[in-house]
């Protein structure tokens, strides 16, 4: 089982930047995948970003150009850097973590795009 704890989220001016983190912990040697998904009100949750074991990424075409999401394996973490940031960013980012026949989820952070 692997646990997930995310930090990083908050409000911010449209055309702003901030930073996502996700630290990972429990039986990390087992994860094949980690990714940033997010959940805006009354919709389904999507897929931002992911990274394989292999550093492969994909962006959704919404965050293309405007994301950044890298893994530091010594730490156990993956960030989402975000830039020129959008109100229709706004969502509840969730960090996501998937092996063989396992996936892991976290809590959830708060993203709101405002002025």
């Amino acid at each position: 089982q692997v646990q997930l704890v995310e930090t990083g989220g908050g409000l911010v001016q449209p055309g702003g930047s901030l930073r996502l983190s996700c630290t990972a912990s429990g039986s990390i040697f087992s994860i094949y995948v980690m990714g940033w998904y997010h959940q805006a009100p009354g919709k389904q949750r999507e897929l931002v970003a992911s990274i394989t074991n292999g550093l492969r990424k994909y962006y959704a075409d919404s965050v293309k150009g405007r994301a950044t999401i890298s893994r530091d394996n010594a730490e156990n973490m993956v960030y989402l850097q975000m830039n020129s940031l959008k109100p229709e960013d706004t969502a509840v980012y969730y960090c996501n973590a998937r092996g063989p026949s396992w996936e892991s989820w976290g809590q959830g952070t708060q993203v709101t795009v405002s002025s």
